[in-house]
């Protein structure tokens, strides 16, 4: 058994090489990052601060336990003032140790799920046009309407961290991947997912781009994109994946992972997705037309319960780009 040495410097080193220091160093950028307690508080304040940001610290001495998403969550509403106060260019949330991000807009806005996934797609296809960029299945089909800006390449994976990580690591030409629910990867420091990496390259990115992540914000696609979540056995998710095969024409599915329904006219589409850990089935509508997408998430929650038991249905999430 060896016991490596140097990882922090090792880190430091190519994470300085894929990085613009100059750019960083002359962006005088003021940032308020809530580390929520975690390792990556350790590791981060020093990479910043040699590269020039005035960084904020919220929250970063060590504990033995993680926090829960309701500590999390009120963490998050605290962040938002302490922006604004300080007159930041935004803040940040690190969690998952490093892994996975939120981001607060310079007036205190909370940006995450979908919108952030889209932001970072935009962000880096402006300054990488004719890109790749791999995302989950699920994701909005806002990163295909921004990829068509910038005559970039989506391509999509499973609904899983390796499927999107061995999708960045044999495509050479992919710029980003991920998203916000998983995290982000730059393929050229790593095939990991990097909250501290992609807050330094926004960064630079909003530097070069003399924007604001609110502009940024209000230039992206309006996408609707809603999921649901329905209770259904482990012996009927292989029927009714058939099932929906079956009842739909060739040319509207695609398979890549669960059974997504495309309209071919548009960038709708409805997605039924099992869970590879619980007896469930996750629905996701997506679509320019808010009201297509309600009725798609309807009746489509209506074909699975039917199919398979009666009155088993959670709460609905929802969220809009």
């Amino acid at each position: 058994m060896s016991y490596p040495t140097g990882l922090l410097d090792d880190y430091a080193t190519i994470f300085e090489k894929w990085l613009d220091t100059a750019v960083v160093r002359s962006g005088n950028f003021k940032v308020v990052i809530d580390y929520v307690y975690a390792v990556s508080g350790a590791v981060l304040p020093q990479l910043l601060s040699k590269f020039g940001c005035d960084a904020v610290v919220l929250n970063a001495s060590l504990r033995n336990q993680g926090t829960s998403p309701e500590q999390r969550e009120e963490l998050l509403t605290q962040l938002g003032p302490v922006v604004e106060a300080l007159k930041a260019n935004f803040g940040v949330q690190v969690s998952a140790n490093g892994e996975q991000f939120i981001l607060v807009d310079e007036a205190g806005t909370v940006i995450r799920g979908e919108p952030l996934t889209a932001l970072m797609a935009e962000i880096i296809l402006t300054a990488n046009p004719r890109g790749t960029v791999v995302v989950p299945v699920h994701a909005s089909s806002a990163v295909e309407q921004i990829a068509r800006r910038h005559d970039a390449t989506v391509v999509r994976t499973k609904a899983n961290p390796t499927a999107l990580m061995e999708a960045c690591r044999t495509n050479p030409t992919v710029v980003l991947g991920g998203d916000a629910d998983t995290g982000f990867i730059f393929p050229q420091l790593h095939p990991g997912f990097d909250a501290m990496f992609s807050i330094a390259k926004l960064i630079e990115m909003l530097t070069l781009q003399k924007k604001s992540l609110g502009q940024l914000k209000a230039d992206l696609p309006r996408i609707y994109h809603r999921s649901q979540t329905v209770r259904c056995p482990w012996t009927r998710k292989g029927a009714l994946m058939r099932y929906l095969v079956e009842t739909h024409s060739p040319e509207t599915l695609e398979l890549v992972d669960g059974v997504k329904i495309k309209d071919s006219s548009s960038d709708s589409w409805v997605l039924i997705l099992p869970d590879a850990g619980e007896p469930l089935v996750h629905i996701y509508a997506n679509g320019g037309d808010r009201e297509w997408v309600d009725t798609a998430l309807r009746d489509y929650r209506q074909r699975v319960q039917e199919f398979t038991e009666p009155d088993s249905s959670l709460d609905p999430e929802s969220e809009k780009i």
